[in-house]
């Protein structure tokens, strides 16, 4: 009987003691929360949109599997290691995708903001030699309220440049452009009308 009971309590002993064994690499889970945290902050959102996306996907199924584990008598976290290293890998490339995004959309934000300037200066000059007469005024007058709306886009597009709101900065310019262009082709066609 005294066997028996030994048996027992070693068996329970062994138990306890395995499921013991198993502990979370908390270290790694919070490295890898941590590589999340500072994607975000990075603006992988805006700039890096599919790294943050598989860094979230990955850190899902870190957070999946402890919840697996959790549920377990005998709990086993190698997976869980692994998902951690993996999760802090992709995000770590969400933070360098971001700060490359980033420098690209603050280049291409730059020399459209140039361009554009260049563009309302030219349909401002063509403006000015747009063909004046009975029914022109009005015509003139929304044409110039238009290039002052597009110098305006031009100033926030500038404004957001200096704030690193680069997509902002660029989709202002992109729409001041368009007005720009809009501006000259209206009065290239006027001219072109009055010499017929």
């Amino acid at each position: 009987m005294r066997a028996k009971y030994g048996f027992v309590a070693l068996f329970l002993a062994i138990g306890v003691s395995m499921a013991g064994c198993g502990s979370a690499p908390q270290a790694a889970i919070d490295a890898a929360k941590a590589s999340l945290d500072q994607a975000v902050t990075a603006g992988a959102g805006e700039y890096a949109g599919t790294a943050l996306k598989a860094a979230q996907d990955a850190q899902a199924a870190l957070e999946a599997e402890l919840k697996v584990q959790e549920g377990k008598w005998f709990k086993s976290y190698t997976k869980a290691a692994e998902l951690a290293a993996s999760a802090k890998t992709a995000a770590d490339q969400a933070v360098t995708d971001a700060a490359a995004g980033k420098e690209k959309a603050k280049a291409e934000a730059t020399a459209l903001v140039a361009e554009v300037k260049t563009a309302l200066a030219e349909a401002q000059a063509l403006l000015e030699k747009a063909p004046k007469g009975k029914g022109t005024a009005a015509d003139l007058e929304v044409l110039k309220t238009d290039l002052a709306n597009a110098a305006t886009s031009i100033a926030d597009s500038e404004a957001a440049l200096g704030t690193e709101r680069f997509l902002d900065a660029k989709a202002k310019a992109e729409a001041a452009k368009a007005t720009a262009a809009a501006v000259k082709t209206a009065v290239e066609t006027a001219i072109a009308a009055k010499k017929r």
